[in-house]
């Protein structure tokens, strides 16, 4: 995809630094968030086996449930465990025929799953070992690992703690964890 240069490279830092000044508030200022949390995200997978052994299997997230969907005839929707109580969802629509992974408006980019440095180093060991290709840690970033599953969903693996970004939290300094 190309990148914005020049004038419009500009633009668009300069519009940023407005939406940071109008809307990002000081922590202390911050309001708490009216939800409790994500409860699971829900995404759509080409083929149930295929996703299941590269969530559970390949990557070790245990599967939890697995079961019909209530809005769709036959469609199964099953769920991964992530850890601290976050749950990965997912939907197959048999019959329907998906185009495939594009990266567009509305689409999911990646999804950041923070780690360990000791699971990201045994994820990477894994991806070499399976011959599957990744990004990272490249690019002068070296906590981070991106893979496309099955189903071109984009992952990054973070070695970073839950709620942190460039070592900066983003949490409130008086949130429950």
């Amino acid at each position: 995809m190309p990148q914005p240069e020049g004038a419009e490279l500009e633009a668009v830092r300069n519009r940023r630094a407005e939406l940071k000044a109008q809307y990002l508030r000081p922590v202390g200022e911050r309001p708490a968030t009216p939800v409790r949390g994500v409860h699971h995200i829900a995404l759509i997978a080409r083929d149930v086996q295929a996703t299941i052994r590269f969530y559970q299997e390949f990557l070790g997230f245990p599967l939890v449930e697995l079961v019909e969907n209530r809005d769709y005839a036959g469609s199964s929707h099953f769920f991964f465990d992530l850890g601290n109580r976050n749950l990965l969802g997912f939907f197959d629509f048999p019959g329907h025929p998906h185009p495939d992974y594009s990266e567009t408006i509305g689409a999911v980019q990646h999804l950041a799953l923070s780690i360990d440095a000791e699971h990201f180093a045994a994820i990477k060991a894994k991806l070499d070992a399976a011959g599957i290709e990744y990004l990272g840690p490249d690019r002068g970033v070296e906590d981070s690992l991106y893979v496309r599953d099955p189903n071109g969903i984009g992952l990054e693996f973070y070695n970073e703690e839950l709620g942190i970004f460039n070592g900066e939290s983003l949490h409130l300094d008086n949130a429950a964890d």
